[in-house]
């Protein structure tokens, strides 16, 4: 219409970085980081991210680059969410359960100018650097991060950090005056999340600054989280950028409660002395919050809000989880949406069913969230909607503006997977009448277990290397702790000998250990078609019936 203009003044990019300026304003002396002794108020967060991106400008770090981190749920990880966009970086978080070999592939791959380490991952990083520094590649700067809770056991004192530079020590040459650099555009990039996949192809999931804060502002209203929450970190910060929650809780004015281990106790001791409101975590965290001992324990001093994802939750842990006290919302997304996509949005009439009823319905993946457009079950030839009759399965399809930028250095990837003009995500489900959908399985065979993706490619590639081995399948076997864990089937060579331990500890020596298969089962001939293609889905019928590991086997995992 006649009159409309653009300007500075009707229009600015978005960028979670105005969470952190706005919260630093309005609840300056409020908590944002608790993390064992450590105390630090939106204030003082504010200050130390923006001493973070000038001493990054003074390190050389432009717009574009990246700045990856292998870092567990501290205050530095935090901080390098704010502090690298601040300077016009891009940052890349990686798995700390990646091995130096897969470390040194990504590092190599998104052309790291620097590596911030913590202290109990730096021989990871090190090995990483050693690899590299065989190639032509040139090497990242490593700033290490040493323990800043002193009264927890500090193993980094072993470590001579004369050798490199400090974490604390880079933020003293950093300028309070540093002018932020705000993206120029509002789809420039803000993070690289990787997602599983072969070491010869990593895929690089590129978020934009736009995508990360709808997706935050999202994920803050479909949890419920009013001004000054107290979110209790249990999902890892690497993965999807905590669910856009490390963004979402600086948006309301939040205390982060860091913590460097997840374990039971660790939760409940947190929730009670630090009056903990929200949390999220796999199904794996959920079962460990249910079978957590007796003296593990603790009232909860309210009822907490409990986001879960990543794998589809067993009925019976949301059943447990809610007789605790917990209020579980269900959300469903992958690495290319920015973490959750939907949410299984509570309908009140449900509240009447029989609780197992109301169980089996929140394990459902539900709807679109307000940050994405759409998302429906499609026949990925015809691209045409599958009935609503909770029957007919479909791929799992999502478009709107929380959908990845693409894949870094990747365009015939980032092609496919937009093919149809919709987010092809590999995920098979159905749809109800309600239009809820929910997921029945996974076209690309990826195995999730504890939050992780596995590739079973990789896992085979390992077996196929062992001197014994002629044939090998690898499939997700349900776990009541773990969601999944790989199982290999496995055709030993004729003359040949080898035990379920040896292949196990074959495979642990050659991948993460979270990689592993935890059940070796030995066939004469694995299930083929007439084409002589193995037929998984025989393979996963049969590794359901094999029932979940014993716990005291996996206290030895």
């Amino acid at each position: 219409m006649e009159g409309m203009i653009r300007s500075s003044a009707n229009y600015t990019p978005l960028s979670p970085i105005s969470f952190l300026k706005r919260s630093a304003l309005v609840y300056n002396d409020k908590f944002s980081i608790v993390y064992g002794n450590v105390r630090y108020t939106w204030k003082d967060t504010f200050e130390r991210c923006t001493k973070l991106a000038s001493a990054l400008a003074q390190l050389g770090i432009s717009r574009g680059d990246v700045v990856a981190a292998l870092a567990p749920n501290i205050p530095a990880m935090y901080e390098l969410h704010f502090g690298v966009p601040m300077v016009g970086g891009v940052l890349c978080t990686l798995n700390v359960r990646h091995d130096s070999a897969m470390l040194s592939v990504l590092l190599r791959h998104s052309e790291a100018k620097i590596i911030f380490v913590d202290y109990e991952f730096l021989h990871i990083a090190q090995g990483a650097i050693d690899i590299l520094s065989k190639t032509r590649t040139k090497l990242p700067l490593l700033i290490l991060i040493p323990e800043s809770d002193q009264s927890s056991s500090n193993i980094s004192s072993t470590i001579s950090t004369s050798n490199y530079l400090e974490y604390e020590g880079l933020l003293l040459t950093g300028r309070l005056d540093f002018e932020v650099r705000w993206p120029n555009d509002e789809c420039d990039p803000i993070s690289v999340n990787y997602t599983s996949g072969t070491t010869s192809s990593p895929k690089g999931v590129i978020y934009s600054h736009r995508g990360a804060y709808l997706n935050s502002l999202a994920v803050a209203l479909f949890n419920e989280m009013s001004s000054m929450p107290v979110y209790l970190w249990c999902v890892p910060m690497f993965h999807c950028n905590g669910w856009c929650l490390t963004w979402a809780v600086a948006a309301q004015g939040g205390t982060n409660v860091c913590q460097r281990n997840v374990t039971a106790r660790g939760i409940f001791e947190n929730i009670s002395q630090h009056k903990v409101t929200h949390l999220g975590g796999a199904p794996t965290v959920l079962n460990m919050i249910i079978n957590a001992a007796a003296s593990e324990r603790r009232t909860l001093p309210g009822k907490v809000a409990v986001m879960t994802g990543a794998a589809p939750p067993p009925p019976h842990v949301l059943f447990k989880m809610e007789e605790l006290g917990f209020i579980v919302t269900h959300s469903y997304g992958l690495t290319e949406t920015y973490g959750p996509a939907t949410v299984c949005t509570w309908k009140p009439e449900w509240n009447s069913l029989p609780r197992d009823t109301q169980a089996k319905l929140k394990a459902r993946q539900g709807v679109h969230h307000l940050g994405l457009e759409e998302i429906d079950i499609k026949d990925p030839v015809t691209m045409k909607s599958v009935p609503p009759d909770a029957k007919t399965l479909g791929e799992v399809m999502l478009r709107g503006n929380i959908v990845m930028n693409g894949y870094l250095k990747n365009l015939k990837a980032t092609q496919d997977a937009f093919n149809g003009g919709w987010f092809r995500s590999g995920d098979l489900g159905v749809k109800h009448s309600d239009g809820y959908i929910e997921l029945k399985d996974r076209s690309k065979d990826i195995i999730i277990s504890g939050g992780e993706n596995i590739s079973t490619i990789e896992v085979e590639a390992a077996l196929f290397s062992h001197p014994a081995v002629l044939e090998a399948v690898v499939v997700g076997k349900p776990d009541d702790y773990w969601g999944e864990t790989p199982c290999a089937f496995v055709k030993l060579k004729n003359g040949c000998n080898a035990t379920a331990e040896e292949i196990i500890k074959f495979c642990r020596d050659r991948l993460p250990h979270y990689m592993a298969p935890r059940t070796v089962v030995f066939l004469d001939d694995l299930p083929k078609t007439s084409t002589g293609k193995t037929q998984k889905f025989v393979l996963r019928e049969k590794a359901k019936t094999m029932g979940s590991l014993p716990k005291k086997s996996i206290s030895r995992l």
